[in-house]
């Protein structure tokens, strides 16, 4: 395989420092709680919503991240870790835990899920350190700055990624993220945000990479292509020389992101894999699309792009640019709703919106910026012991039909004896129980049915076993609400043909006798 030459850096980056705060209450909110939460293919199998519902903890060094998971009751207790000052691989010791599998010299999310890293106050800088997801699940990332991560040299971190994941990892949500090098691969740094080895469901929004020889793979190898679908939207791409990002079997939907200075190539769908590319802004580069370096095609559906300034280079038994006018060679089907701001406002939108410490602004969908409405959370502590508050609690139950009744139910793997079934029958001596500790249990209708409240009760005997949850819209991936304990929650009227009641977190085996549902 053909490799691009070596970046050439119009600047040197320079290295940030932020002073580490520890014991302060901030009004920052999180990650789940001060955006409107997950986009993109993030959205479905379940959504992703991180460490919502749970513990709120303060963290101003890399130990005290890995303190905080090795804390937790289990590896999948909802946890939202805020982040403030400089992580450094001199501040980042191995921690052992009931809630961990961590390692020193770079920030280990390893076997475990539902966590929320943000950054706060004034920024979370990852100096020379990695962010490591490995065999994870439901993770969000979020406000944050990694810079300067190398896999030669010295200090090394990560094998040279600024992001990386990695076997059996899925539903990720990485926003809001500044992701910088200093150089390609002969400078000792690797990819800004790599997937591989089964990373599937992911979505990086809002987020800035720089300064880079390689932005990023989806896929290890020709034959590591069971990764994807991912989502690529509102993104800055400035002076990367390639894989923008590199596509091995993949799918990705790509749209509304920002590409300057491409100097080698850009998005490079490969060995089958898939591009939805919809209006992009692309000046200042070259090959900004196509399939290169590789005799194994991959395709394209392209809409609404502008190349402002692209030159393109001559196809060749390597090399299959798709312009100078590119054209659609396949179609990709978006599973998710979605808006898409004018090609002609994505330097302005992205510049208004994206990276770390830019006050989490989203687009509105008409190329303005906003930003959307935090909720309250708990306060967090510098150690990991905070007491989590609900979005939603339990009141009395409501009036009126119970649409349950009649519907069909089903969920999560069930321990031996207990039926779906049994949570819609109006019997409050029967109840389901997941395998575990934690499982969801999902109501579905033949038809779209529109409902505002569920009432979950607890079998007998197990009254106060369900810890926290979440609520989905099964249809979309959608989280409707979040909280913990049983009893009646209401959210906005949704209309929608499966709604999933997902427990997260539970003090002991949980029993649902009823999953009612209410217009």
């Amino acid at each position: 395989m053909r490799k691009p030459v070596a970046l050439r850096l119009s600047a040197a980056l320079g290295t940030l420092a932020m002073a580490a705060v520890t014991g302060v209450v901030l009004s920052m909110p999180t990650a789940s709680a001060a955006s409107a939460g997950a986009t993109g293919y993030a959205t479905q199998n379940g959504g992703t919503t991180g460490g919502a519902g749970g513990t709120t903890v303060k963290a101003t060094t890399g130990t005290q991240i890995h303190e905080a998971l090795c804390g937790r009751a289990s590896t999948s207790t909802p946890i939202t870790i805020q982040v403030e000052g400089t992580v450094t691989v001199g501040n980042t010791a191995k921690v052992s835990g009931t809630g961990c599998n961590t390692a020193a010299g770079v920030i280990e999310l390893k076997g475990i899920s539902n966590v929320t890293l943000v950054g706060v106050g004034s920024g979370a800088v990852f100096d020379q350190i990695g962010i490591h997801i490995r065999e994870s699940s439901n993770i969000i990332v979020q406000n944050v700055t990694v810079q300067n991560v190398k896999k030669s040299g010295s200090p090394t971190s990560n094998g040279g990624d600024a992001i990386g994941m990695e076997s059996d990892v899925h539903n990720v949500w990485v926003d809001h993220a500044t992701l910088i090098a200093s150089g390609g691969e002969s400078e000792g740094f690797d990819g800004l945000f790599d997937m591989k080895d089964s990373t599937q469901y992911v979505t990086l929004s809002y987020s800035i990479l720089r300064n880079s020889g390689r932005g990023g793979l989806v896929g290890s190898s020709d034959s590591d292509l069971a990764n994807g679908p991912v989502t690529f939207h509102h993104n800055r791409y400035e002076n990367i020389d390639s894989r923008t990002p590199l596509l091995r079997g993949a799918t990705a939907h790509i749209y509304n992101n920002y590409y300057v200075s491409l100097n080698e190539s850009g998005i490079n769908p490969r060995a089958g894999g898939k591009a939805k590319v919809d209006n992009n802004y692309f000046k200042d580069s070259k090959d900004v699309l196509g399939t290169f370096y590789t005799d194994l095609p991959g395709y394209w559906q392209v809409s609404g792009n502008i190349f402002d300034n692209v030159t393109w280079s001559e196809p060749g038994e390597d090399n299959n640019p798709a312009g100078p006018n590119p054209t659609s060679n396949t179609t990709v089907s978006i599973p998710y709703a979605y808006s898409l701001d004018a090609a002609t406002c994505v330097p302005s939108i992205v510049t208004a919106t994206a990276g770390a410490n830019n006050g989490l602004k989203v687009s509105d969908g008409n190329c303005a910026a906003t930003t959307p409405t935090a909720t309250a959370t708990s306060n967090p502590t510098s150690t990991a012991t905070a007491t989590a508050t609900p979005t939603a609690t339990a009141t009395s139950t409501p009036g009126g039909t119970n649409l349950s009744i009649g519907a069909d139910a089903d969920g999560s793997s069930k321990a031996s004896g207990t039926s779906y079934g049994n949570v819609r029958d109006g019997d409050t001596s029967t109840y389901w129980s997941p395998a575990g500790s934690t499982g969801s249990i999902s109501i579905k209708w033949g038809s779209a049915t529109t409902i505002s409240k569920i009432n979950i009760r607890e079998a007998s005997g197990a009254t106060g076993n369900i810890g926290s949850w979440r609520v989905l819209n099964a249809d979309t991936g959608a989280v409707l609400t979040t909280g913990s304990g049983a009893g009646t929650i209401s959210f906005t009227s949704t209309s929608l043909k499966k709604v999933t009641f997902e427990i997260t977190g539970s003090t002991a085996t949980p029993r649902v006798a009823e999953f009612e549902t209410y217009a």
